[in-house]
């Protein structure tokens, strides 16, 4: 028999699930089925709810990604079942993003820790640094990278484990972010290679010029805000607004990309859905837009003889 619970004390009815549901694999179901049924919003990190609901049970149970498939079988203790169930509760009811409850995000191969002060990594610009941003560049050539609003750090740091020969420079505007860049950093044993900056775009960066600068600035604008999911709202804002068209952050730094890029260097910005609104900024430009295989859409790439040829449009 089923036990009776109260749903406005346990709306998810988890007392019952406790009782009830025993290994790993009832767990695994159960989870996604509250994640069907709640009508969850994906996006940060995962794309299908089985892989949250994997990530969540991992997580309790203090097991690696790489667990044998046999574990589904395992039965959980009473206090496990209690601890996910109350994970499950802030993933469901109050919408906290999976990777804010278990600390860690995937990004181009690598873990990050996370919390609510940066944006969860998950920026399509992940394929293009394991693709080392061929053909646009030459791999072997790229000794300097910049990471403008680097948040996490997850972009420069995963430059730098790409690119083994460059030295990078994360900068944002951000303390806290900072702060959880430079934790990134550190566990990832990359503190010789990569250094966090604290500017306002470029106004700590006097004198350096880069082979690479890529970009993920806030770039969401006010229609686009108003109308976010609410688990986009334990992000910060700052990491997401950017203005009536989504462009405030980007206009500033256009102008400053000349100067700053080396010969044959280039720029990579994404922008997301206020690609059409860059093309209506910008409409000489001749933007390239890049394909990605895994999906995602408003990446773009400049050359340095482009910038430069279009230096004019930029600082108007």
């Amino acid at each position: 028999m089923a036990i009776p619970t109260d749903p406005a004390r346990d709306p998810l009815n988890t007392e019952e699930a406790v009782t009830h549901l025993i290994s790993v694999r009832d767990y695994l179901r159960w989870s996604v089925s509250l994640f069907n049924e709640h009508e969850l919003t994906l996006g940060h990190g995962f794309e299908d709810p089985w892989d949250e609901a994997v990530a969540l049970v991992l997580h309790t149970l203090h097991l690696p990604w790489d667990v044998d498939a046999r574990i589904q079988d395992a039965r959980l203790l009473p206090t496990e079942r209690r601890e996910l169930c109350a994970l499950l509760q802030r993933r469901v009811m109050d919408r906290v993003p999976t990777a804010y409850l278990t600390g860690v995000a995937w990004f181009a191969g690598l873990p990050f820790q996370v919390d609510q002060r940066v944006l969860i990594p998950r920026s399509p610009i992940g394929e293009l640094i394991e693709r080392q941003f061929t053909p646009w560049i030459e791999p072997d050539t790229v000794e300097s990278i910049l990471d403008m609003c680097t948040g996490s750090g997850c972009i420069g740091i995963a430059c730098a484990q790409y690119f083994p020969d460059a030295q990078v420079d994360c900068v944002d505007l951000s303390e806290d972010a900072l702060d959880v860049a430079e934790n990134n950093v550190q566990n990832l044993g990359l503190e010789q290679r990569v250094n966090i900056i604290y500017s306002d775009l470029f106004e700590a960066l006097d004198g350096r010029t880069y082979d690479i600068i890529v970009s993920n600035p806030p770039y969401v604008d006010q229609a686009d805000m108003d109308a976010l999911a609410d688990e986009y709202h334990h992000e910060p804002r700052m990491g997401l607004e950017a203005g009536a068209d989504g462009l405030d952050i980007v206009r500033c730094m256009l102008p400053e990309l000349s100067r700053h890029l080396n010969p044959g260097g280039i720029a990579v910005i994404e922008v997301g859905n206020s690609w059409a609104a860059m093309e209506q900024a910008y409409p000489g430009v001749g933007f390239t837009w890049l394909e990605l295989e895994r999906g995602g859409l408003g990446v773009l790439l400049l050359t340095k003889d482009q910038i430069d040829h279009h230096q004019v449009d930029f600082v108007l």
